[in-house]
């Protein structure tokens, strides 16, 4: 990780009595900014805490000399110093005097964006947020190195402060080729970013501190036109900006949907739901809580969803080691409740009095050399666009499902999160649908379900088996899950040992039993009538089906028999 700072040209700017203990102390690579007060001792703010760096007071002499040494303050109280990228901002009375100034390092590190090399080299619009001074500005000014540089995309930085490219006319060569759009006001960045995508063809766009609705409503409008976005917003957590409703729009936006009763039965929810309104602008988010530490999500579409309808969340924490490689742990949490019409139920105000229980799913450790591999470490089962529900957690990481084929289930009037509580729990490859066409079994309610004709009609037609229960308790459901599983089991590595020592006509009779099985009693829910075969080859087949819990009958003449598979 190589760090340029140009710290002298900063120190250059400050009193005697400020300048020498600075120049002096341990950490000062690590100096994050210096404040100075009137009538206040001066103040050097480290990542371990502040320290007062001189006994005397600052004063109007001392703000005089510093002022006079830097450019002339913008409407928004900032300046610079030419060619660096440090920021000075000013703090002024009621009479517009300048009575304080916070002196912010500015650095350029470089190597530290391999974290999330992979989402920008598949052409994803990047959200980062954190709180002020966590590093989301040092992380886009490298990403727009990296997007210029060694990507060679054409990119466009909206630098409304000079913050990311440095004060002055001529960018600071940290942010690479990339180019700098300057805006005179703040008030004007969202016109300045309509402007560069209209005038200058740009394949990126590059936005620090989106926070007016203007300028998310100009981001969403750049999304649209096929641009890459890179932008950062204040805030901790995903959740955060949902919350927050001007800046809802990057991620979608939300909305309140009133369901119909049949709907609201078939959820197992409230009538009134929160949804989201829209794609968002951005396809990927990230959270940097610390500098070296990032929660990724790589789908901002299905996690809000998942977070709005309250299901239990896969996140990715990768972490830059001082070595260079990077580590990557995926843990699955439960997202925070959202208050519908001010009014929780009892059971959600239980469920909010419990902590989250994260479990570590895996914990891998890479080299940076090539960061685009750890993409094959964490995916998730893919599952076709039309056959998936946004709004439940059916996705599944492949390293749970133990290599069994998965069952899609259909839930008509049971609590989603509590089907999903009891799925995580029990470890069992289930996947939750709202296609009931794709399903594999019906679980419902009975009140329910026997005043509903239309979805016991297709259950009938498609020979769906459905399973009810009196109650939706955990307990029932529990019980359910586990008839279902053991029905549905399957294990594939059990076929190698079945055929291991077998002679070839064994061998065929049992892949004969497997065809059947797998490609056609499963999937379509029919029976197969297997070739005639001689008393020891169909006793094999006979016990193998048994194996597999199904039942079977023989057919023909007792010269000319065999075996007839039923399905469940």
């Amino acid at each position: 990780m190589l760090i340029a700072d140009d710290l002298d040209k900063l120190l250059k700017i400050l009193p005697e009595f400020v300048r020498l203990p600075l120049e002096k102390h341990v950490n000062l690579k690590y100096l994050i900014e210096v404040v100075m007060d009137l009538g206040r001792k001066p103040e050097a703010r480290f990542p371990d805490g502040p320290e007062y760096l001189s006994k005397m007071l600052i004063s109007w002499n001392d703000l005089d000399f510093c002022i006079k040494k830097i450019g002339n303050f913008s409407s928004d109280n900032r300046s610079g110093i030419e060619s660096t990228l440090h920021r000075i901002s000013s703090i002024k009375n009621r009479n517009g005097n300048i009575i304080g100034l916070t002196c912010r390092v500015g650095r350029s590190v470089f190597g530290t964006i391999s974290v999330v090399r992979d989402l920008l080299q598949c052409g994803k619009s990047l959200l980062l947020l954190g709180k002020p001074g966590v590093g989301k500005t040092t992380a886009i000014r490298e990403i727009s190195r990296i997007l210029a540089d060694e990507m060679q995309k054409r990119v466009v930085i909206i630098d409304t402060s000079n913050e990311i490219a440095g004060d002055g006319d001529i960018p600071h060569p940290a942010i690479g080729r990339a180019r700098r759009m300057q805006v005179a006001t703040p008030e004007l960045q969202h016109q300045v970013m309509i402007e560069a995508v209209e005038n200058h063809m740009p394949e990126v766009i590059v936005i620090d501190e989106i926070g007016t609705e203007l300028e998310a409503l100009a981001a969403r409008t750049i999304a649209e036109r096929g641009v890459q976005l890179v932008g950062t917003a204040h805030g901790n957590y995903l959740e955060s900006v949902i919350k927050n409703p001007v800046l809802s729009d990057l991620i979608g936006g939300i909305q309140y949907v009133t369901l119909g009763d049949d709907e609201a039965k078939r959820r197992g929810s409230q009538k009134s739901i929160l949804e989201r309104k829209a794609v968002p602008a951005f396809q990927a988010a990230v959270e940097i809580h610390e500098r070296n530490h990032w929660t990724i999500h790589e789908k901002t579409d299905q996690v809000v969803d998942q977070i709005l309808q309250g299901s239990r969340l896969y996140i990715q924490k990768r972490r830059l080691n001082d070595d260079g490689s990077i580590s990557i742990i995926c843990e699955n949490s439960n997202s925070k409740e959202f208050i519908i019409n001010g009014n929780l139920s009892n059971k959600q105000k239980n469920a909010k009095l419990k902590p989250p229980q994260n479990k570590l799913l895996t914990h891998i450790k890479m080299s940076s050399a090539n960061p685009l591999v750890i993409k094959d470490f964490y995916s998730f089962e893919k599952i076709p666009q039309k056959d998936i529900d946004a709004n439940f957690n059916y996705s599944l990481p492949k390293y749970l499902n133990n290599e069994k084929e998965p069952i899609y289930l259909y839930s008509y009037g049971i609590n989603i999160q509590q089907i999903e509580s009891v799925i995580n729990t029990l470890n069992f490859a289930i996947i939750l649908t709202r296609n009931i066409v794709r399903a594999n079994f019906i679980l419902a309610l009975k009140n329910y379900i026997k005043h509903n004709n239309k979805i016991r009609l297709i259950a009938k037609s498609r020979q769906i088996t459905v399973y009810t229960i009196s109650s939706g308790t955990g307990n029932n459901i529990k019980r359910a899950l586990k008839q279902i599983v053991n029905l549905y089991k399957f294990y594939p590595s059990d076929w190698s040992k079945l055929s291991f020592g077998n002679n070839i006509d064994q061998i065929k009779a049992i892949f004969e039993v497997r065809l059947a099985i797998e490609k056609v009693i499963i999937p379509k829910k029919q029976s197969v009538q297997l070739l005639p075969q001689s008393i020891k080859l169909k006793k094999l087949q006979y016990e193998i089906v048994n194996f597999f819990n199904l039942k079977c009958n023989y057919y023909g003449k007792e010269y000319n028999q065999g075996l007839i598979i039923y399905p469940y």
